[in-house]
């Protein structure tokens, strides 16, 4: 495979004329060395995992491959391409050839996926963002594939896609960022979190402004359930769909 231009600092983004896929696909020639795509995406994802998306730089990434500090130049031209061959090697792990009977248990599946993934990897909701990768392409292709065959249009059947997939990215946004503040504070439970937060909640709820929200608080029993409470409201969304549009 032809390499890219050289950059000109540790992370400075070449600019191929043609994309990383598109130069991926290509017959590689024989191997130099033992360095390859899978490996320094596997390698990437690593420190993104424990350190987060920031802590991975091409010079990082070369020490923790042990090798040269533009080896990696190689198949990638500079952080940019390196994250868009993170997101496709985490999107790649989804098991989208699970069998399913129809449309509203492949969005089901997918949406559970989708959320276990972005919990493992809670860099991806900032990196997915801005990359367009093959595995990335293929849970929209999963979906309208799912989808047709029930009357919908090409529109609609976007939003529906984007529905689910915008419910997972909010439900899972206020799960990361529950997981950072106790991180922070080193509370390990529920129980320890709303111990710490109880001086602040007392005075609001003893304000009497929210008697529901009180309510809930005496009652609700499902506090710490988040796989039941994600999936409740999937559940939810899915439901709507299908009476709005009686598939």
């Amino acid at each position: 495979m032809p390499a890219p231009q050289a950059p000109t600092g540790d992370d400075d983004q070449a600019k191929p004329q043609t994309s990383l896929w598109e130069r991926l696909d290509r017959p590689a020639p024989a191997p130099r060395t033992t360095l390859t795509p899978h490996r320094i995406a596997e390698a990437a994802v690593a420190i993104a995992d424990a350190e987060g998306l920031d802590a991975v730089t091409m010079r990082r990434l070369a020490t923790a491959l042990g090798v040269a500090p533009m080896a990696a130049y190689r198949y990638v031209s500079g952080k940019d391409e390196l994250i868009e061959l993170m997101v496709d090697f985490v999107y790649g792990r989804l098991p989208l050839d699970a069998p399913a009977t129809d449309w509203r248990d492949t969005m089901r599946t997918l949406a559970v996926q989708l959320r276990a993934m972005s919990l493992a990897h809670p860099w991806t909701a900032r990196a997915a963002a801005s990359a367009l990768t093959p595995n990335q392409l293929a849970v929209p292709e999963r979906a309208f594939t799912a989808l047709a065959g029930h009357g919908l249009d090409a529109d609609t059947t976007m939003a529906v896609f984007r529905t689910v997939t915008g419910y997972v990215r909010g439900s899972v946004s206020a799960e990361i960022a529950l997981l950072a503040l106790q991180r922070e504070h080193g509370w390990a439970d529920g129980d320890e979190t709303r111990a710490g937060l109880a001086s602040r909640m007392s005075w609001l709820i003893n304000t009497g402004r929210y008697p529901a929200y009180q309510h809930y608080l005496r009652e609700g029993t499902r506090k710490d359930d988040q796989d039941w409470q994600f999936e409740t409201g999937l559940d939810c969304v899915l439901d709507g769909i299908a009476t709005r549009l009686g598939i």
